[in-house]
């Protein structure tokens, strides 16, 4: 009991490090935007990629990453479990992020991300239309762009159906798709701690995983979608057969198609 409660206390303390250094870089950020009227957002999409490296090293988990990074700018479509798939494949490249309204009421967390350039969707607004035409702006502008097209999180045992609604922004700015597949695992079945679901709540979310044992972490970047070779639907089916492939093979992705 003492080792497992030192182990904690030494993970938040090395936890509330990170965020303070985040929050001075944000800070940061404010006066020089002030000053220089000048679009920062390719500085605050370097700067977040630094600073979510050094929160995914802070949380209780083991990445291992397949695939090839995208060499140009692309629209990443991934599964979603947890708020921690934004530290563990925002590391991978600069990139801003798609997040629901909710999120930036969030202590500190939600004015971190607000700061690093997230881009906030309120469930069912009916703004569609603008949103896409806010992303085609960012993806026309030459950066990566994160979507989690299921909507909400789910636990990990099966995908959601991946919305197309969103992807008209990648059509019209001729930018290609980056499927991405995240896993946990926790000695070798499907981790039910990491998922972030239903009424769960950030803090005792947070408590529960970083009281628990070290977590695989599989991360696969699948093979690019050309945004060309389909409508907003049926590009949001072959990602997510893509998706579903990577994660539970042929069998399963069959399954899920019949249903």
């Amino acid at each position: 009991m003492l080792m497992s409660n030192l182990r904690l206390y030494l993970r938040l303390t090395r936890l509330a490090v990170v965020l303070a250094v985040g929050t001075l870089l944000a800070a940061f950020l404010v006066p020089v935007e002030r000053l220089t009227r000048r679009d920062l957002t390719g500085l605050r999409q370097r700067l977040t990629r630094w600073w979510l490296a050094r929160l995914g090293n802070a949380l209780p988990f083991r990445v291992r990453v397949q695939g090839q990074l995208p060499r140009k700018p692309m629209l990443w479509l991934s599964n979603h479990i947890s708020w921690t798939d934004i530290p563990l494949i925002g590391m991978l490249a600069p990139l801003s992020f798609l997040s629901k309204a909710e999120v930036r009421t969030w202590p500190v967390a939600g004015w971190l991300a607000n700061k690093a350039g997230t881009l906030f969707i309120r469930r069912g607004a009916g703004d569609g239309g603008l949103l896409n035409q806010q992303l085609g702006r960012h993806l026309g502008g030459g950066r990566h762009l994160l979507i989690f097209p299921e909507g909400t999180t789910c636990d990990g045992a099966a995908l959601r159906t991946f919305h197309g609604r969103l992807l008209s922004s990648a059509i019209e700015s001729g930018i290609d798709l980056q499927p991405v597949a995240i896993r946990y695992v926790r000695d070798g079945q499907r981790c039910t701690v990491a998922p972030f679901i239903g009424d769960d709540d950030m803090l005792s979310h947070l408590l529960r995983l970083m009281k628990s044992d070290v977590a695989e972490v599989e991360i696969q970047l699948l093979e690019p979608i050309a945004s060309d070779s389909g409508n907003r639907n049926e590009l949001a089916r072959r990602a997510q057969a893509a998706v579903s492939e990577a994660l539970y093979g042929v069998q399963q992705q069959e399954a899920q198609a019949a249903a």
